[in-house]
């Protein structure tokens, strides 16, 4: 019965997840339209402070309510699971009213830092009503992974975008044409207003559910308050100085382009974040996904101490992620150029989309790693990782781009992913016991993915095809290839077995693996 949950839940948040995306791409795409690279540009370090300050809003609480409403739920304990929501609904809102409070009166020092200017002002008082609504949503949506509902979330965050993009596509068809301070403003006031109906969905749908939870008599939390805090705190420093990080990094970036070349350095930066990343990002949906749906497995499986079935589901999804990540870092490279040409009608993200192709694999098993050591109580050590992580990109950030551009962003890039990943990734091999095969998890699907690829990329070049035939062929043919290709060579057999054999051979048994905490 676990295993049907488990897999309509992957479904429900896999398509949302699709929807999610596909409708956000489509919306930068028609964003970038109207208001240009440069526009996209102002509206990535607008974006980069809302995540800032959104860090500090959520600060690793949902994590934390995932976890402790999900050892609650194994105790059988209405009541304190109630505890914790109240606990965290308290904690999550007064972080967010007083964040949004700061941010709102100092929305005119903290844009002149951003943009040397005072044309960010009106984003950043927008953005200011977001945070509590933000806070309140993120709790909830931890409360429903827990509990192995994916589907209010998924509707909830559906219903958000849809608000999002109807609002902002209704103030930007008034206000275009007035500058892109005045476009970002419209953008960011449907952010405001999806926040706002997201929140009161989601507390709508979990008072209907926590009225229906079974009411247990075994002990619970004595002090919610101070075990979200215990839990989250790892989680929440990480948050605010990798956020911090970042943004410093989102401000350094234009800057240190403008030193390399004196024009463009904002719309390369819009290029990069706005545009590039999310398309590379795109097909890690279903890995996303199921790394959310593990936290409670991974956590509740700690709890019980079945040792075994934390190692098949490590091995399992480390082996999806790998497979996954080589197809699509094949198929951005051989149709990168294609690609940005189709969507952005600009052969510098095209360049970038190729450029960056190779590290799409490190991508993938990054997020992956990330999540399901959070779910084995490892957010101390992802918290060092990050931090370093960081900061090594920030030192690194002025003297490569100022001598080398946008190639030294992409190198940055390179060392920056590769570096998280092996070392999320062998902590994680370490306390699941998890045991890969180096040549059928990672060098048959890498060869296997750029060989079909490439032979597919061979064949189309000989006709004259429009950017939307080449991609749709080049996905069409090189799928389905590679697929039969990696299953012939066994490479999906720790993937297909993973979440049901291991569960008979293993999560009965305590396996000698111990698991750091």
């Amino acid at each position: 019965m676990k295993k049907r949950v488990f897999i309509k839940n992957a479904a429900v948040l896999t398509c949302s997840s699709l929807v999610l995306r596909f409708a956000g791409i489509v919306f930068k795409i028609w964003l970038a339209s109207r208001i240009g690279a440069a526009g996209m540009g102002l509206y990535q370090l607008v974006f980069s402070v809302f995540m800032l300050a959104g860090s500090f809003t959520q600060s690793g609480i949902p994590t934390a309510v995932t976890r402790l409403v999900a050892n609650e739920t194994a105790l059988g304990s209405r009541a304190g699971i109630k505890r914790i929501m109240r606990a965290a609904f308290f904690i999550s809102t007064a972080l967010g009213a007083v964040t949004g409070i700061i941010l709102y009166f100092f929305a005119s020092p903290i844009a002149r830092l951003i943009t040397g200017d005072s044309g960010a002002v009106l984003s950043l008082k927008i953005i200011a009503s977001c945070f509590v609504f933000m806070g309140a949503s993120s709790v909830i949506r931890g409360y429903f992974i827990a509990r192995r509902k994916a589907s209010p979330g998924a509707f909830a965050q559906l219903f958000e975008q849809a608000v999002r993009i109807t609002v902002a596509a209704a103030l930007l068809k008034v206000f275009i044409g007035k500058g892109p301070p005045v476009c970002c403003a419209a953008v960011f006031a449907g952010d405001a207003a999806a926040e706002t109906f997201c929140a009161a969905f989601l507390y709508f749908r979990y008072r209907k559910d926590s009225s229906d939870l079974p009411e247990g008599k075994n002990s619970y939390e004595k002090n919610p308050a101070a075990r979200i805090v215990s839990v989250s705190l790892p989680l929440a420093g990480g948050r605010y100085l990798n956020s911090l990080l970042r943004t410093a990094e989102s401000l350094l970036v234009p800057h240190a382009l403008a030193v390399f070349s004196a024009g463009g350095a904002l719309a390369v930066f819009g290029m990069i974040k706005g545009m590039a990343l999310p398309i590379l990002f795109f097909p890690s949906v279903l890995l996303g996904a199921v790394s959310v749906l593990m936290i409670p497995e991974m956590s509740e499986a700690r709890e019980r101490k079945m040792n075994g079935l934390v190692r098949s589901c490590a091995e399992s999804i480390l082996a999806a992620g790998a497979v996954g990540g080589f197809l699509f870092s094949a198929l951005f490279a051989a149709g990168g150029y294609r690609l940005g040409a189709l969507l952005y009608k600009s052969r510098e993200v095209g360049f970038l989309l190729t450029a960056l192709a190779p590290i799409v694999p490190l991508m993938y098993i990054d997020s992956l790693c990330d999540g399901l050591l959070k779910g084995l109580d490892q957010q101390k050590f992802t918290f060092r990782v990050s931090v370093c992580d960081s900061g090594l990109r920030l030192l690194l950030i002025y003297p490569c781009l100022t001598r080398f551009g946008i190639n030294g962003f992409i190198g940055i890039m390179y060392f920056s992913n590769l570096f998280t990943a092996l070392l999320n990734s062998r902590r994680l091999i370490k306390i699941s016991g998890a045991v890969l095969d180096a040549q059928r998890n990672v060098l048959s699907p890498a060869l296997c993915a750029f060989g079909t690829t490439l032979l597919t990329k061979v064949f189309l070049d000989f006709f004259a095809l429009s950017d939307l035939v080449y991609i749709i062929l080049l996905a069409g043919i090189s799928i389905p290839l590679y697929y039969a290709l990696v299953y012939r060579l066994g490479c999906m057999q720790s993937i297909t077995a993973g979440r049901i054999r291991p569960l008979k051979k293993y999560a009965a048994k305590r396996a000698t693996v111990s698991l750091i905490k």
